[in-house]
């Protein structure tokens, strides 16, 4: 087995008997595998630990985390600009981003300025 795989019943044993130990070993994963990503996207990686470890910090038991971080992972797959909307960039590029431009430009409003004397 290598480093970045994991046996799901042997952490979730670790978990229950020794909670310190646990949080040590997935701390220990997830640097590993952000490590091992490409250095183009270890900040973003980081970043994004980031937030989920914050999320899991203001949360009041695991099931409130999980519930608030899996309610994150949705809203990045569904948002404006998130993931859906680039596969559908990657996909069809013309209408995505055809569909942003005509919505920008049938918004803006044309501002006439005097040239100067």
């Amino acid at each position: 087995m290598s480093e970045l795989q994991f046996d799901f019943d042997s952490l979730a044993k670790l978990a229950q008997s020794d909670p310190e130990a646990f949080e040590a070993k997935r701390v220990d994963m997830i640097a590993k595998l952000i490590e091992g990503a490409p250095e183009s996207i270890r900040q973003r990686l980081r970043g994004f630990q980031w937030r989920i470890d914050m999320e899991r910090q203001r949360c009041e038991n695991p099931l409130q985390a999980c519930i608030r971080i899996s309610n994150m992972m949705w809203e990045m797959v569904y948002a404006d600009r998130g993931f859906l909307w680039s596969l559908q960039a990657l996909s069809d590029p013309a209408g995505v981003l055809g569909a942003d431009a005509e919505a920008t430009s049938s918004s803006a409003e044309v501002l006439h300025f005097k040239p100067p004397r």
